[in-house]
Order: C-alpha cells, then structure tokens, then sequence
C-alpha cells in the first residue's frame, strides 16, 4: 500500500492512524484504489490523482451493488484527513519486498502479517548499504553527463509560496540543511559569473560555485556529456528557479552562508545485486533509484539486453567444443543476410577489423566480428542450451545477433550464470531467505545450499582466466583498482540503451545493470566500462574492505604452453612475446608460429575474397 505499509491493517493505520474496522467508506475507498500503484496514487505525493482513484473506487462499488449512488456521491466530496506523514525508512526495501513475496507465496498473507514468523535472511546490512550509495552515486553520475533538465519550477522572488515548493516531490526528506550530504530545495536569488545564490526555506543562504555546476549543460544526446561544461551559471540557471541542491558544507559561523551542489532528480536507474559465490546467498540487491517511487525490482524482474556481456556464454560454450583461448578467428567484415531484401554488417565498437585474433583478445577487447563468428561456428541452439544449464531461464532467440546480447535476460540470472564460472563449474541456486521458525521457534524452513555442477572445473578455470584478461588488459580495466584478483565482462547495447559489469573475487560475485525504464539511451559513450562498472568498483571497495586478497585456485588436469599470441600457435624458443596460456590436455597447439605465418596469411587472404 505504499509508505512500507504491508497489508489492509498497516495502510489503515500509515494513512488514518485507525484500525481497518475504523475506516469511513471515503477512506477504505482510498485505501482500495492504492495496490494498483501505491506511489502514483500516494494521498501524500499525489493528493488530486488519489481522490481521482477514490472516485473511480466508489463508482465501482456502486456498479457491484455494494453502495448507492448518493452514498459514493457523499463519499467522493469527504475530504482526505490523513494521518500526519511520518518518514518511515524500511532498510533495504527491495531486499525486503523480495522476502515478502517469497513468504507470502509459499505461505499466506495470514501467516506473513500476523503469524508471529521470524524470518532470518542472507542479507548483510553494511553491505547493503554500501550498494545504495554505490547505485546512488553512480546514477546520478550518469544522469547528470546527460545534461540538466531544467529546475523543478519557476516562481516570483515576491511571492515566494514555501509550502507550495514544500510539496514538490523531490527532493524528500527534511526541508531544511541539518547535515552534510543533504538534498534541499532552494529558490535562485541571483546569478552572479562564478555563483548563484539559493534561498532555503528556513531563510539561511547558500552558494553554488560555479565548479559545482558545471556539468548542467543543455541535454545533447550526440555530445558525449563526459566533456560538456558550461562556462557561466546563466547558461543553466536563471533568478526565480526552484532547485535542489546537495549541502557540501554547513556554515562555520551564524550568519555564514552554506556550500551547495547544483542536483537533479535522476530519470537514470540502476540495480545492483551480490551474492556469495559458494553458496549463492544473497548479501545486497537494490532494485532501483527510489523504491518509494518504483517498487519495480530491476535487478530481479527487468529484462534487458545484456550486450556483451552475454558474450562469455558463447566462449564458454566453444571451449566445451574443443576450442582453446589460443584458437584463432579473423576478424574482418562479414554480411549476414537477416531478413529478405537486408543485409547485416556487424562492425565493432571501436569500427576497425583487426585480423587473426586469439579468442581470450577478441573476450579481452569485446570484439564483436569475433563472437559473432563463434556463434556461427558453435550454433546458436547449443548456447541456448547450455545459457539454459547456467540458469538463464528468459527466451533467448536462436540467432546470430545472440553474439551482441540481443535477447533479454534479468541481472539476477546473468550474476547466477557467471557465477558458475566463479564456482568452478557449479550452479548455485540464488537465495533470500536462510531460516523461518514460527512464534514458537519450530523451525518451517532452513535453506541448506546444494549445488548442481553444470560445467567442468578445468572449463570454468579457463573461462575465469579470459574474464579476469577482461579486467586486466580490457574492457574492464577500470575494476584493477580494487587491487584484488577480479574477472568480470562489461556490457554495452546499440545507441547506449543499457550498461552492465557483471564481476567476481573467489568469494563473491557482483552484477551492475544501469539504463533507463523507457529505454531512451544513457548517452553518447556511455558503456558498461564507464556507467556501470565504477558502481561495481564502489561497492565492492567497501564490501571487501578488511578481508585477505583471495588468489583464483587453477584446478588440476589443465596444461600450460608457450604460445606466439598473434597466431596461437606454439612460440619458438627465442620468441621475446610468448606468452602463456592455459589448454585443456590436448587441445594445446603442436605446431610452432613460425612455419604456419605463412598458412595464416593466406587464410586471411582468402576470406577477405
């Protein structure tokens, strides 16, 4: 029912601080209207759309028969007399709601309110906490490279109607500067060269510098906003805005005025979701910017297209087929015809072709004119397969597009996937809850972990190897500064609709999702490396702050060779770049890179006729 009020009972006391045998027909009506979309109909946030709903409530309830029509007529013109709001912070509400489902679904609602359960989960609450702040940040980071949308609203400096700007939905909490890190609504009061001047509801000052303002350029979807700046405050602000504003700094004396930051209420969403890798115990997940304004869970139920970082699958798929990381695949263009009369022409990210390529440097560098043609060689239906094993269960479409991650799937499945990697070769089943015992201590319920090996421990070794070349001398290479043993891949869909970093230490596995509901584009360049992964990073810092650095262990039955890293083939004796690489026993190469530079050549040259 909205503001963490769970069940007929709790809204009727959150709202009218009443019993649910309490309630007026205007206010059980209001209350009926809620579940539908508790925040949009919220009396508190949007009085007029919920006497609108009650309206449409009472109409009903007429057409059903259950009250007359003078009776829905009085009702609709009874005021709303709500219950003074209180600002009630349910910790880790979309861990919390994913718990209430789960419990109301094997159980009752009956048992869930009021059976006396205790109910014990995996959460770990610092942990959580770092991820909010980690998917706050980051969002916010990205929104604002996608430029300043405008002030909440424009008034008078004469007639300024405080508890009218009061009431604007964002930014919540407290109306006036109590501490550092705060978001509040203030009023420009002048625009100088280098700064504006706020006025704050309780009638204190504050100033934005203009190095605080500088990313609040016009939205330009072709200018990549990483480097878009303005140079006067003019250009975004004008006498007159109502703005939020973050406080960097209360005043150090009475009479002093307040350091501000210019904010936005970000239209950027994000999800974040960490589970232990050997058990698959959920330890935070954050499904979303607000959940008070969306109680859509984006880590558990959005599907979306991962990009690359679907591309792991199809090499983990080729090494169960007897290709190596050394194996060689020319990237050079290719056309596909897709559809009558169309011709495809994948291109990679950076739009250059960059000949025989190992496929541990066409993972590493996300080339896609590889992993296309991996597909084609492996066959889309046995990636299905085998995604399905690792516990992608949305529809995955049997084409080659599945090589850039043109099918939907959720974060939860893709971190659960990965995760078999991590966990050298075995699938974990994700979970919320460890323990429910009822009022009396019997225990009804203890999850006892048990995995399902899915895949071979040397296969998953040689796929964690590629992931952590990801990080090292790849996409990923922002994560190196976790300065920790990480393998993980980025994600990027076409015109920079979503963003992902899915990444693992020995003990933990991390997924990061970054995109916008409507599925308008983050913005120019704004890819899994830059969006999603220094949310990835900023969590993890925290999380594993204090723990031992873990080395990935190599399991036995692999071998390891000296190879010429642009052919994958063995490297002579006095080769200064070999380097080495890892092979199931028997699939490393026998033949030495010099007497096969001139086969590979000629392969080259054909292909491109």
């Amino acid at each position: 029912y909205g503001h963490g009020a769970y069940g007929v009972e709790a809204a009727a006391n959150t709202y009218f601080g009443k019993h649910v045998w309490e309630l007026t027909l205007p206010e059980a009506a209001m209350l009926a209207g809620l579940p539908r979309a508790p925040a949009r109909y919220s009396p508190y946030l949007a009085p007029k759309r919920a006497l609108q709903r009650r309206r449409h409530v009472l109409r009903r309830m007429v057409e059903n028969g259950f009250i007359s029509p003078a009776q829905a007529e009085e009702a609709a013109k009874a005021p709303l007399h709500l219950r003074k709001r209180e600002v009630k912070t349910v910790e880790a509400p979309y861990f919390v709601e994913q718990v209430r489902q789960y419990i109301e679904e094997r159980y009752s609602s009956t048992d869930l309110y009021r059976g006396g359960l205790k109910v014990y989960t995996t959460l770990n609450r610092e942990w959580q906490r770092a991820a909010e702040e980690a998917v706050r940040e980051g969002v916010m980071a990205v929104d604002k490279r996608r430029g300043y949308r405008g002030p909440l609203a424009h008034v008078s400096l004469d007639r300024i109607d405080w508890q009218q700007i009061r009431a604007l939905p964002w930014p919540k909490g407290l109306p006036l500067p109590r501490q550092e890190g705060q978001i509040v609504k203030g009023v420009v009061t002048r625009v100088g060269r280098k700064s504006v001047t706020v006025r704050l509801p309780d009638g204190s000052e504050g100033i934005i510098p203009l190095s605080k303002m500088k990313w609040a350029a016009k939205p330009n979807p072709l200018v990549d906003g990483m480097y878009r700046r303005i140079r006067r405050p003019s250009e975004a602000l004008s006498v007159g805005d109502v703005i939020a504003a973050r406080v960097l700094a209360l005043p150090s004396k009475p009479g002093k005025r307040l350091t501000l930051a210019l904010e936005q209420e970000p239209v950027v969403q994000g999800a974040l979701l960490c589970m232990e890798v050997k058990t698959g115990a959920v330890k935070a997940m954050v499904g979303g910017y607000d959940f008070e304004k969306s109680q859509f869970n984006r880590a558990t139920q959005a599907v979306r297209q991962p990009g690359s970082a679907f591309k792991p699958l199809i090499y983990a798929t080729a090494l169960t087929q007897g290709w190596t990381p050394a194996s060689v695949i020319l990237d050079a263009p290719i056309v596909i015809p897709d559809r009558p009369g169309h011709l495809w022409k994948p291109m990679n990210y950076d739009g250059k072709f960059h000949g025989p390529t190992t496929l541990r440097a066409g993972l590493t560098h996300s080339r896609n004119i590889v992993a296309i043609k991996l597909l084609r060689e492996v066959g889309p239906e046995k990636v299905i397969q085998f995604a399905q094993k690792l516990g992608i269960e949305s529809p995955l479409y049997p084409s080659l597009s599945l090589a850039l991650g043109a099918s939907g799937v959720t974060l939860l499945e893709l971190v659960t996937a990965y995760d078999v990697f991590a966990n050298q070769g075995v699938r974990m089943q994700p979970f919320f809850v460890r323990r429910i015992e009822d009022r009396y201590g019997n225990i009804l319920e203890e999850t006892r972990p048990a995995g399902e090996p899915v895949l071979s421990p040397q296969v998953a070794y040689l796929m964690t190897s590629m992931l952590e070349s990801v990080v090292q001398e790849g996409t990923g290479r922002r994560v190196k500064a976790l300065k920790r043993p990480v393998a993980g891949k980025t994600g990027t869909t076409n015109d920079f609709v979503d963003a992902w970093f899915v990444g693992f230490t020995p003990s933990y596995i991390t997924g990061v999702w970054v995109g916008i509901d409507n599925m308008d584009p983050l913005g120019r360049r704004e890819t899994g490396s830059r969006a999603a992964s220094p949310i990835w990073l900023a969590f993890m810092q925290k999380a594993l702050q204090g723990m031992p650095v873990e080395d990935f262990v190599q399991p036995e039955g692999l071998v390891t060779v000296q190879i010429d890293p642009e052919t994958g083939l063995r490297a002579p004796p006095d080769e200064e770049d070999a380097i080495t690489e890892i092979f199931l026993p028997g699939t490393e190469p026998t033949q030495y890179a010099v007497s096969m530079q001139r086969n590979i050549k000629d392969v080259f040259r054909q292909e491109l006729q």
